[in-house]
């Protein structure tokens, strides 16, 4: 049934963007190739969506300018997640990218992206409760159907197809346009928070002080209110559509301080 839509969708928008003489023009098998690219996107296995998440990430880490590990930024946060290994049977890794967005991501496999621009402003407190949050998306596979979505909205641009257990390869164009869909991807409330809990817990099994995302929240507050005025950079999508921050803010300052844990 989702299938159907996803190619009714399609035609529909396809047959839209011409005119009535156009139509009458169309070449059927181009038309009936690009279906099929669409229904083989839409049908993706577990095993080429991680190959497509692979080639995505190493796209990422070589279009933007990592920093090594001897640099105070990647010791920085290589002390911060010490102990931070593995997430529902994923491994996690982490690397930061020396750019001046304010931004931070993470991805189904595990590959956890923080910018120096946000280290910037962040303390390690702030930097962990971001972190913890976005390992929940990963553990709740939010981060999976976020990046299948993307995909499926390439799909649907520029056609993304696969044969047999084998993912097709793809160009920078697509992967350019793939980074887009996900910088604008949002997450429901109901995903938000279930993604603040599972990164409370988490951070507390690992001996983390879970207090960090309460205060990493608070962070986020005062970043809006200062690009609000004018007085800061533009915050990422990924930060500036995350809603109800107040109530977030002390549901998990509640929630620490009920479990003896304290603001340091």
């Amino acid at each position: 049934m989702k299938l159907l839509r996803i190619t009714k969708i399609f035609l529909a928008v396809l047959m839209l963007s011409l005119s009535t003489s156009a139509v009458a023009q169309i070449n059927k098998a181009r038309i009936a190739k690009g279906l099929g690219k669409v229904a083989q996107a839409a049908t993706l296995t577990d095993a080429q969506m991680a190959q497509y998440v692979g080639e995505y990430i190493d796209w990422m880490d070589k279009h933007n300018p990592v920093l090594p590990s001897d640099d105070p930024y990647a010791k920085r946060l290589d002390s911060l997640t010490a102990g931070l290994t593995s997430v529902e049977g994923i491994p996690l890794n982490f690397k930061v990218y020396n750019v001046i967005d304010v931004n931070a991501f993470a991805c189904a496999d595990g590959s956890v992206r923080v910018f120096a621009a946000l280290m910037d402003i962040m303390s390690d407190e702030e930097l962990l409760g971001v972190i913890g949050h976005e390992v929940g998306h990963v553990a709740h596979k939010d981060s999976k159907k976020a990046f299948r979505q993307a995909l499926l909205t390439s799909a649907l641009k520029d056609g993304v197809a696969a044969s047999g257990n084998t993912a097709a390869a793809l160009t920078d164009s697509q992967l350019g346009s793939l980074g887009e869909a996900l910088a604008g991807a949002t997450y429901s409330q109901k995903q938000e928070r279930a993604a603040d809990d599972y990164g409370y817990e988490f951070l507390k099994s690992h001996n983390k002080n879970p207090y960090a995302m309460a205060l990493s929240f608070k962070k986020l507050k005062e970043l809006q209110g200062e690009q609000e005025k004018g007085t800061a950079a533009k915050i990422n999508q990924l930060f500036s559509s995350h809603p109800d921050l107040d109530e977030r803010i002390k549901r998990m300052q509640e929630r620490a301080e009920k479990d003896g844990f304290v603001n340091e």
